[in-house]
């Protein structure tokens, strides 16, 4: 096993400018470990690349090859079953200890602009069935950023990818008094594990309504819930958008059938809790062992495609 002074030194970063933007983004996990509109930090990061190697909050990372937790760390497919690596109690999170947030992707600066990152992901990686080639293009364009994420398996597997950053829209002192907006009237309920139970909720008239922009504060339990979009609706319009104090905004669009949305109310360190806020588009979590949730299964005839969409204004902010 490689130390983590000889896995440092492999880490690589590209950085990307256009217009009053600028982003960083790293060989190891996918990670974008920084966006800044001028010089505010629009997500958290670490300064030094190499703490990420032993970062337990995912922070910046591409997570999978299946995004949220899998029940037991099991599923069947195909009359076979799969045991997977279980790295949270006996499930399995963001795709196990050998999950696309823990590897060395290949890394190409296209342009001042974008990035392409490329990974094969084994036969066996973490449990999962079949080889599969994921390529994950990153591209800046004032006022966006968008990720384009493709993976294209050689055989049936699951696959839910998400992208973890925890927006901060410039906020040191934390985000409990950003406004969050949801394109979504439902959730999927949790037990005390955080895992699904299989049934889902109306937000109305609980803490996890956010139909109407309200603080993030305001939801004393705090927020780590995957909220369920309308499936006629137009994959133009945004499914969320959060607002900061000072004004600045960020609108997200996404063709995923829901988002896990985490308050970061639970971050044992080293960064404080409530400093970012997450928004990870994926397909439904434990989805491969809950019939009634949308498969997530992909073939080499139907791979996987993700597009997400971020876009940075400033409006005025209504106390």
């Amino acid at each position: 096993m490689k130390s983590e002074t000889e896995k440092s030194s492999r880490i690589e970063k590209a950085v990307l400018t256009d217009g009053d933007m600028r982003l960083s983004v790293l060989n190891y996990g996918a990670i974008t470990q920084g966006w800044w509109l001028r010089d505010v930090p629009l997500i958290l990061g670490f300064d030094n690349s190499g703490a990420y190697l032993s970062d337990p909050q995912y922070l910046g990372a591409i997570v999978g090859r299946v995004a949220n937790r899998v029940d037991g760390a099991k599923f069947d497919l195909e009359g076979r079953s799969f045991e997977l690596s279980a790295n949270e109690g006996k499930n399995t999170l963001h795709g196990g200890e050998e999950g696309l947030s823990k590897q060395f992707w290949d890394l190409e600066q296209v342009s001042r602009n974008e990035a392409l990152l490329r990974y094969v992901s084994r036969d066996g990686e973490s449990g999962f069935p079949g080889e599969i080639r994921f390529e994950v293009r990153i591209y800046l364009q004032f006022p966006r950023l968008v990720y384009s994420i493709t993976a294209q398996p050689d055989r049936p597997t699951p696959i839910s990818i998400a992208q973890h950053n925890y927006y901060t829209l410039g906020a040191l002192e934390g985000v409990d008094q950003h406004k969050l907006g949801l394109a979504s009237d439902r959730y999927l309920e949790i037990d005390d594990r955080g895992m699904p139970t299989g049934r889902v909720r109306a937000t109305k008239e609980s803490e996890l309504d956010f139909t109407a922009h309200k603080t993030l504060g305001s939801a004393s339990e705090g927020i780590d819930h995957y909220f369920c979009f309308k499936q006629d609706r137009d994959p133009k319009d945004p499914i969320a958008e959060l607002v900061a104090p000072s004004g600045l905004a960020l609108s997200v669009c996404s063709d995923q059938p829901g988002a896990q949305v985490y308050s970061g109310y639970r971050m044992p360190g080293p960064i404080r809790a409530s400093r970012g806020l997450c928004i990870e588009p994926s397909g439904y979590p434990n989805a491969p062992n809950v019939s009634s949730f949308p498969s997530i299964i992909c073939t080499p005839d139907t791979p996987y495609r993700q597009e997400l969409i971020l876009k940075v204004s400033e409006r005025r902010y209504k106390s």
